[in-house]
């Protein structure tokens, strides 16, 4: 097996990176959870039952990986500056080639920001 250079090295982590959060059901759950709409976190941790601190910890590994990413900003009548998160991904495909897995993330072409 040869040896890979930096760049294939740190394009195999993001990748590996992705393929790991991906085969998390809660991470699932919260990036297709705000694909079709922008969400706050209350909102998110509501619909799926989870806790509000495990949403922004799985948010926060989604903008990590540029998966997910903040959409707007809504104040609320009360002065509170509350964000809105969106999903990047639209699609998520994983296969295997000769056991070498194989990423391909698809763009998430709804409620992007230029259609916002």
């Amino acid at each position: 097996m040869s040896k890979k250079s930096i760049i294939q090295l740190s394009e195999f982590d993001i990748n590996q990176k992705i393929i790991e959060a991906m085969s998390n059901v809660c991470t699932r759950s919260v990036l297709f959870s705000v694909k079709n709409e922008s969400k706050d976190v209350p909102t998110i941790s509501e619909e799926l039952k989870i806790s509000i601190s495990t949403v922004y910890k799985t948010l926060s590994n989604l903008e990590e990986l540029a998966l997910a990413e903040v959409d707007k900003y809504v104040i609320t009548s009360d002065g509170k500056k509350i964000k809105l998160y969106r999903s990047r991904i639209g699609k998520v495909e994983i296969t295997l080639d000769d056991l070498e897995p194989k990423l391909h993330l698809h763009p998430n072409t709804l409620n992007s920001k230029s259609n916002s």
